[in-house]
């Protein structure tokens, strides 16, 4: 009977560690520098940076720090928004004007890529095209 209720006890104590395991998961971290930029941004920035430097293991964690060094930087919604600029500043016709042809368009789109370029250096990574 001893040994049941010892067994019993184990069982509890397992159960409610796990338990804690849990809520613990559940909890949102405190707010960190450059915890706010989603997961699936991150993927995507180290998606397009390997597509540009090399598809090799050691891309993937060269791309990876530059998207962490960025993250310590600047605000997610600053990193959209001159990204946005940057990436469709080479758009054609009127539609791209407005990426290209004011003076926040081009501030925006110098701030990303020279913050790119710092990034790229920081990590070893040739400086993007």
């Amino acid at each position: 009977m001893a040994g049941r209720i010892a067994s019993l006890g184990r069982n509890v104590a397992v159960v409610l560690l796990g338990a804690g395991t849990v809520s613990a998961a559940d909890t949102p971290p405190a707010k960190c520098p450059g915890q706010d930029y989603p997961t699936s941004a991150r993927v995507e920035y180290v998606q397009e940076c390997m597509q540009q430097s090399g598809a090799d293991i050691g891309n993937l964690y060269k791309c990876s720090c530059a998207i962490d060094w960025i993250a310590k930087q600047v605000t997610y919604d600053d990193f959209v928004e001159w990204a946005t600029y940057a990436h469709n500043a080479s758009m054609a016709g009127e539609r791209g004007g407005v990426f290209r042809d004011t003076d926040q368009a081009r501030d925006d789109a110098k701030h990303y890529r020279d913050l790119e370029k710092e990034a790229y250096g920081a990590c070893g990574l040739k400086p993007p095209k």
